[in-house]
């Protein structure tokens, strides 16, 4: 079974840059395409990108695109987020899993093997 982890975050002022990694132990990423969300406080976890699993495909929220950049490195089963230009509203804790089910890239219910995900804060 895959087990994912996520880090990279931290506080980071607007403008500012932040790359965080998605790791995958146990098991590989494999075959997988796999995506970003994040979460603030009682909010719904939102899509942010998504990668499929030869990296030809990538899938973005219009929120972070142009901003965002998802890459993956299949040789050490890790998925990365560069992050550019971050704005206070990109503050929340973000997520990777892994998209096992037949729905749409986007939606969290497709997702499994979330990671405890890492801390993004933006200040203004």
């Amino acid at each position: 079974q895959v087990q994912v982890g996520e880090s990279g975050g931290g506080l980071v002022q607007a403008g500012g840059s932040l790359r965080l990694s998605c790791a995958a132990s146990g098991r590989t990423f494999s075959g997988y395409t796999v995506g970003w969300f994040r979460q603030s406080p009682g909010k719904e976890r939102d899509f942010v990108a998504a990668i499929s699993w030869t990296g030809n495909t990538t899938y973005y929220a219009d929120s972070v695109k142009c901003r965002f950049t998802i890459s993956r490195d299949n040789a050490k089963n890790t998925i990365y987020l560069q992050m550019t230009n971050l704005k206070p509203e990109d503050t929340a804790v973000y997520y990777c899993g892994v998209h096992v089910y037949v729905g749409p890239y986007y939606s969290p219910n497709d997702y499994t093997h979330w990671g405890q995900g890492t801390q993004v804060t933006v200040s203004s």
